[in-house]
């Protein structure tokens, strides 16, 4: 078998390590306070023809927790459902309480099934929705035509 070396660091690679610990336990910690702090937050709303994305946000953007139809179960064509979105706003909503978001502001992108229900059981679980802005994207004036056809 033979001896078993064991690898001395050096000082100054343990004071590496122990500031990158520090500095993450630090990161956590103001990430734990930031969501005592937080009354208030944001939930986007992606519904497509195939998947439900919901994801709460602070006031600032930053991402605090995500849920989707194929995260909670569904799977295939049951994802893009209006049931399936009432159970992932449920969801998000009970996250949301955890985290101590109150109000909420909410933001629906896409052209899904679930727009509407999503937001009913969100409003359903207690969250004080203060207000709904529809930010799916429009063509201004579209891609540019075909050639026209010579027959």
């Amino acid at each position: 078998m033979g001896k078993k070396h064991i690898i001395a660091k050096s000082d100054e690679e343990l004071l590496k390590e122990t500031e990158k610990l520090e500095s993450k336990a630090r990161k956590e910690a103001q990430i734990k306070v930031a969501s005592q702090r937080t009354r208030d937050g944001r939930i986007y709303i992606f519904s497509s023809y195939n998947n439900i994305i919901l994801t709460l946000t602070d006031s600032h953007g930053s991402v605090l927790t995500w849920v989707s139809s194929g995260a909670i179960g569904f799977k295939g064509a049951k994802k893009a459902t209006p049931f399936a979105a009432s159970k992932v706003a449920e969801n998000i909503a009970d996250r949301a309480k955890k985290i101590g978001v109150e109000k909420i502001q909410v933001f629906v992108k896409g052209i899904g099934s679930g727009r509407e229900s999503a937001i009913r059981s969100l409003a359903n679980r207690g969250l004080e929705i203060t207000s709904i802005k529809d930010i799916t994207p429009i063509p201004h004036n579209g891609c540019r035509p075909a050639k026209a056809r010579r027959v």
